[in-house]
């Protein structure tokens, strides 16, 4: 974080009366960064944070008036635009990665599960999130009431994100003609996962694989790449057919870009004991295995690197935090403290740690922030 985040957070409307504003809305949202990347959780340990490091954060904003109470903490981050404070965030984002062009940007979504109300009938907050997986960050997010809605959530994500250049990878819920559509509108490439919700269609790709595999692949223009892990007791084989024969596939006009099928298999060893299992993969790519199988296993990494990460270090589906727009507004700060998080390498310590150590240590706080671009 630098001068940018600055730049590009103070233009957020504030929800308040200007008469009755005693706190500026920036000195707010800096402090709420700083406190939730130092291990806050809540509106109280955002106020603790600021009253001990009042000094330490005057360095960077004015603070006139001192640290505000945590109910007016709370009662603004409800109050405030959560597009606009996504729009922020994208914005420094796309001001801080370098160029995100040539790598995997992976989509997928996650429920915060305790942020229901059954009083008021409110479901559990739902976002749909973009994770560049070489540069390791959140790029943005989006908010949909119920899983069924990630169908519309991820065309306006997409929308909001610079993508040329990237391959796009998204699981079944995402495999629709019309996000495929938008994919290539950016003038990106995908790689979807094919399941029973395109029944015809995937049983389709499952016999050809099928009758090309038992032939050996006989006059089936192909190509296919394998590679084998190990470790922790564990032995995993992964293997990629990749073929340009769509041609086969009732309705693959419909599909924008659509130049591949594939069929992805990991073969799993573990205590004696053998597992397989098989995807199959519709994509705008050309014929390279290498590229593909190399996406399909990138994807996991949102999976692992962000999803995990939120509910280990942050512990986000223990959240309460629920009234207006505090669950989603809440759930931004959780994703852009991690990017900083993520990319500062010096110490070789957890998120968790790394948390833990901005709380107390003042110059590692300061590293993190500003140490360096994303």
């Amino acid at each position: 974080m630098d001068a940018k985040f600055l730049e590009h957070f103070s233009g957020i409307e504030d929800p308040r009366i200007e008469r009755r504003k005693r706190h500026e809305l920036l000195d707010i949202l800096f402090l709420s960064v700083c406190a939730v990347l130092a291990g806050a959780d809540g509106w109280e340990a955002i106020e603790d944070f600021g009253h001990t490091k009042l000094q330490w954060l005057r360095k960077y904003v004015p603070l006139n008036n001192g640290i505000p109470r945590h109910d007016t903490i709370a009662r603004v981050l409800c109050r405030l635009d959560p597009q606009a404070l996504q729009s922020s965030f994208i914005g420094w984002m796309q001001a801080c990665v370098q160029a995100v062009g040539g790598q995997v940007v992976a989509i997928d979504g996650k429920t915060v599960r305790r942020s229901f109300d059954t009083a008021s009938r409110k479901h559990s907050l739902h976002l749909v999130s973009a994770w560049a997986v070489g540069h390791g960050v959140v790029l943005g997010q989006v908010k949909t009431e119920a899983k069924s809605n990630e169908i519309t959530a991820i065309p306006a994500l997409l929308e909001l994100l610079e993508l040329k250049g990237c391959i796009v990878t998204l699981d079944a819920m995402g495999c629709q003609k019309a996000i495929a559509a938008k994919i290539r509108e950016k003038k990106a490439d995908y790689v979807l996962v094919l399941k029973a919700n395109q029944e015809g269609l995937h049983e389709q790709v499952e016999e050809f694989f099928s009758t090309a595999r038992r032939s050996g692949f006989k006059g089936v223009k192909h190509e296919y790449v394998e590679q084998t892990e190990g470790g922790h007791g564990r032995v995993e084989v992964r293997r990629c057919w990749q073929s340009p024969h769509i041609e086969y596939l009732q309705g693959h006009g419909q599909w924008a870009g659509l130049k591949s099928i594939a069929l992805v298999e990991s073969e799993r060893h573990s205590n004696g004991k053998v597992s397989v299992e098989r995807r199959y993969y519709l994509s705008s790519l050309k014929l390279d295995a290498q590229a593909l199988g190399q996406a399909v296993r990138a994807h996991w990494g949102i999976e692992n690197s962000l999803l995990w990460a939120l509910d280990v270090t942050y512990r986000e589906d223990d959240s309460r935090i629920r009234r207006g727009h505090a669950a989603e507004n809440f759930s931004t700060l959780r994703r852009l403290t991690l990017n900083l998080l993520k990319q500062e390498t010096t110490r070789p310590l957890s998120q968790r740690k790394k948390r833990m150590v901005c709380g107390w240590d003042d110059d590692y706080r300061e590293k993190v922030l500003y140490g360096r671009n994303l």
